[in-house]
């Protein structure tokens, strides 16, 4: 059995919009209480919301603070972001050079959501820019191959989704998790090494809400563009059931 508590360092790559950050503090917050909701749910000996469970939150944009050791933490969550991933802003390229120091050893662990899910592809080698296809907002289904269904315990899955920057191929030896019509790679999996979504499992549906309203107020999202994400903002999604399988990611000896 693994040793607990997890150790897990959370790379703030943004600051969330006025009530989310009134509500939870910063993205830091947003992803404790993911992570709190998904060590709940998985019943396993020791880890719970209140056990098991050390997170710590680094701002990597403003202060780019880092872990001063990799010794002392299991885990890096890198979170999403407004910034483009393939951007050369010095705070992006010390981001990258950090994920790769953490890919050139074995233990400790890589979790990349969106923007951070790009971060990996980047630091990997991978290409990643804008798709062609345009947004993917709201809550959305995707299609999972034999082993995402395997690791989500799910025939299907369905995320808020808010982005248009997509990982164009998949890095050596990456398994393939899941798709959606606007994005192939919707997931990344090496077992013991990382795993990423593209993706907001961390996302509810007051957040979707105050992110579509801002960007459409900002004319980012066209009136076409809002109607079509807040029709879906309520639906069903399996937020809960990825944090659950990322923890059992790490859990995995």
């Amino acid at each position: 059995m693994p040793s607990l508590p997890l150790r897990i360092a959370i790379l703030e790559c943004d600051t969330p919009l006025e009530n989310t950050r009134a509500k939870y503090g910063g993205y830091g917050g947003v992803f404790t209480a993911l992570l709190k909701a998904g060590a709940d749910a998985l019943n396993y000996p020791g880890l719970s919301s209140s056990s098991g469970l050390d997170l710590s939150t680094w701002d990597v944009v403003t202060a780019q603070s880092y872990p001063p050791s990799l010794d002392d933490i299991d885990a890096i969550l890198l979170t999403g972001s407004k910034h483009n991933s393939f951007d050369n802003d010095p705070w992006i390229l010390k981001l990258v050079d950090f994920v790769k120091r953490v890919l050139d050893q074995r233990r400790v662990r890589i979790i990349g959501v969106c923007f951070g899910h790009q971060i990996l592809g980047r630091a990997l080698g991978a290409k990643v820019a804008r798709s062609e296809e345009g947004w993917e907002i709201s809550v959305t289904g995707m299609d999972l191959t034999k082993k995402g269904q395997e690791l989500f315990g799910r025939t299907s899955l369905a995320l808020h989704q808010m982005h248009r920057d997509i990982v164009y191929d998949y890095p050596e030896g990456v398994e393939p998790l899941a798709s959606t019509a606007k994005c192939l790679i919707q997931a990344m999996y090496i077992p013991k090494r990382y795993i990423s979504v593209q993706g907001h499992p961390e996302f509810t549906e007051e957040i979707m809400r105050e992110i579509v309203k801002s960007r459409h107020s900002t004319g980012l999202f066209t009136d076409e563009m809002e109607k079509d994400a807040i029709e879906r903002v309520d639906r069903y999604q399996d937020g809960v059931v990825v944090s659950q399988a990322f923890l059992k990611f790490l859990l995995d000896e």
